[in-house]
């Protein structure tokens, strides 16, 4: 017989996204990867909180727990204002934030969805099952996870692979560094084109493949850490600059596309200044894919300068949706199966889920 999650302490899911939170809140609420490890301890370390997860990128803050409160909105506040403390919001901000309040079968089911690529802005994107492998290793590793929590992440796993391998909802730009280089292509001919990437970590590599596979002339990349720089220019054939040396270089490249995990805007209106009086206004286009965001947005107000953001390249992201919408149907399925298969559906009864699982 199936061996059923241990549902004896609550699951909750409390969290905010592309579509409930524009990127100017969500990078306030952003974790940087260094602090999560700490963070998920004092998650855990809550009043009557047994186990936690936090899943942050450039999309989504989520935050998974396990509990023994004796409700579930109990768990919500708890989490809600653990947000608001640990960043330190105004009480504006506190009220203006918007977060989704999930309990057990809808908290399981929004796991699987998310790592099955469905709830992403890219629908069927592939980084997303890598981000929410890394962060359940790190709660992992840093011990705040136990039987429930390690049990719904690994059917989660399951359940994207089973949606990847029996759908092709992740066929075509399936990502948002995928999206991005498409911006690109329809802006510039990349055959013609000098690409600085600045940032060298997983979402940067992203961009850096798929530039290459679309034949980028040529691809510079600048990182604060000079070795992974130099790694990934290798891999994808081109050249790797020190970060204090990224901006004499502005003034060759046609596209800069941003993805670090710096805490502050490391692009600025007084560097692109300068830069496009040295191009002599010759077009140059940015696109800012971290979260926070590296660009400040007053760069944009540069005459020849054409900065999207992260939430900008939703609307090309939708134009490659109608296919792969079209296999929602078949991937919805194949969860409502997977949820009823570990044991997330059934009402109690021969030791079964509890009510509060239905």
């Amino acid at each position: 017989m199936l061996e059923q999650p241990d549902i004896r302490s609550g699951l909750v899911c409390v969290g905010l996204n592309y579509r409930t939170t524009p990127v100017e809140v969500r990078e306030r609420l952003a974790f940087p990867e260094a602090q999560v490890p700490a963070a998920v301890q004092q998650v855990r370390g809550l009043p009557g909180f047994e186990e936690s997860v936090i899943v942050s990128t450039c999309n989504r803050v989520e935050l998974y727990a396990s509990h023994s409160l004796a409700a579930g909105a109990q768990g919500h506040a708890a989490l809600r204002d653990y947000l608001v403390s640990h960043f330190q919001l105004v009480p504006a901000h506190a009220e203006a934030l918007v977060l989704y309040n999930l309990d057990a079968a809808e908290a399981a089911r929004h796991l699987f969805r998310v790592v099955s690529g469905l709830d992403s802005m890219v629908l069927g994107e592939t980084e997303i099952f890598g981000q929410v492998k890394a962060a359940y290793k790190t709660a992992l590793d840093t011990g705040t996870t136990g039987r429930s929590l390690n049990k719904l992440f690994q059917q989660a796993f399951t359940v994207g692979k089973k949606v990847r391998n029996e759908t092709t909802i992740q066929r075509g730009s399936t990502s948002v560094g995928s999206v991005a280089v498409d911006l690109a292509e329809k802006v510039h001919d990349l055959k013609e084109c000098r690409v600085m990437l600045v940032g060298a970590g997983e979402m940067s590599r992203t961009c850096a493949q798929s530039l290459l596979s679309r034949g980028a002339k040529s691809i510079i990349v600048s990182n604060r850490s000079y070795d992974k720089a130099v790694e990934l220019a290798a891999e994808m054939k081109g050249t790797a600059m020190k970060f204090d040396e990224w901006e004499s270089a502005l003034h060759e490249v046609d596209v800069i596309i941003s993805s670090t995990s710096a805490p502050h805007f490391v692009i600025k209106p007084e560097q692109i200044d300068q830069v496009m009086r040295k191009r002599r206004w010759e077009p140059l286009l940015i696109i800012d894919i971290a979260v926070p965001r590296d660009v400040d947005p007053a760069v944009n107000d540069i005459e020849g300068v054409y900065l999207y953001d992260i939430d900008a390249l939703q609307a090309i992201a939708d134009e490659g949706r109608r296919e792969r919408e079209r296999q929602l149907i078949s991937c919805e399925r194949i969860i409502e199966e997977q949820l009823e298969k570990f044991g997330f559906l059934r009402s109690s009864g021969g030791g079964g889920l509890s009510e509060k699982m239905a």
